[in-house]
């Protein structure tokens, strides 16, 4: 077998290379003198650009690929700090309402005690109430230790709400008008009205209408709308002069032989977080 000659490899590709460049030197001496490109050199400019085309495109590719995920990754990082922040101002926007509201209650409850300086009282705040009992029930963070008794009438706001039920050494449970339990939550109470004062029982509380109803209404007078409505003493289970609320209407009970005095009362049932214990009047003996 004969062996290949390098020199003679050699010889060929130098060849071949001054071809090439005197084909390219002749090409762009013809373009410095036309400006026509010919056959060969468009070929040869075609093929230069698709090999560049096809080296390139994978790192281009890659290259965008990699900036859309950073531009999605900083994005979502930007939406999650702005989400924070959103939430954040939201946290603080309900404290703040909520430290306005209680403000707004420490002044309707100061407000109220300022009006009862005849009476010794006891300022408590609500620490409980049960949903099975949301219209009945609620318990206070004063007890007999703070001088509470039983069947003293409670106070919120601007009226009367109802009257201690149970008694223990720190807590104590408070009934409220709300409730249906007509053997513990009656008020005897005086309306005054332009012709003179009557006297009834609250035993009753509409719900739809939130309104208190006070029957057993004695006397002729003509009880009018806005005719103020307070407690009575009378009975001796609660002091005289609470206030309760106003008159709203006034129309014949069921059986048509007496009159039902429907009442707005002053305090919101609901909405209560303080409540102003009353034990009993200045001065009075036990």
């Amino acid at each position: 077998m004969r062996k290949s000659n390098p020199n003679k490899n050699i010889i060929i590709i130098l060849i071949v290379a001054i071809i090439v460049v005197t084909t390219i030197s002749i090409t762009a001496a013809s373009r410095a003198r036309d400006s026509k490109t010919n056959i060969v050199q468009s070929a040869v400019n075609d093929t230069i650009s698709i090999v560049d085309k096809v080296i390139t495109a994978p790192g281009r590719w890659l290259n965008n690929g990699v900036q859309s995920i950073s531009n999605l990754l900083n994005t979502y990082e930007e939406n999650q700090k702005l989400k924070n922040e959103v939430d954040q101002y939201d946290e603080v926007k309900q404290q703040t309402k909520n430290q306005a509201q209680e403000i707004e209650r420490l002044k309707d409850e100061l407000e109220l005690n300022q009006t009862l300086t005849s009476y010794e009282k006891v300022t408590a705040n609500v620490i409980t109430r049960s949903p099975d009992t949301w219209q009945d029930m609620l318990i206070v963070d004063k007890g007999s230790s703070d001088g509470v008794e039983g069947n003293m009438a409670v106070m919120s706001k601007k009226g009367l709400i109802g009257r201690v039920m149970e008694v223990n050494a720190h807590s104590s449970k408070i009934q409220l008008l709300t409730s249906d339990n007509k053997s513990s939550n009656h008020f005897p109470v005086k309306i005054s009205s332009a012709s003179g004062n009557s006297f009834g029982v609250l035993n009753k509380y509409d719900v739809k209408t939130q309104q208190l109803i006070a029957s057993e209404i004695t006397g002729e007078q003509d009880i009018k709308e806005g005719d103020i409505v307070q407690t009575s003493g009378l009975g001796g289970n609660s002091p005289a002069d609470l206030s309760v609320g106003t008159v709203i209407k006034v129309k014949p009970d069921s059986y048509g032989l007496n009159r039902e005095v429907y009442i707005k009362p002053y305090a919101q049932m609901y909405d209560i977080s303080v409540v102003t214990i009353i034990q009993r009047m200045v001065g009075a003996t036990e």
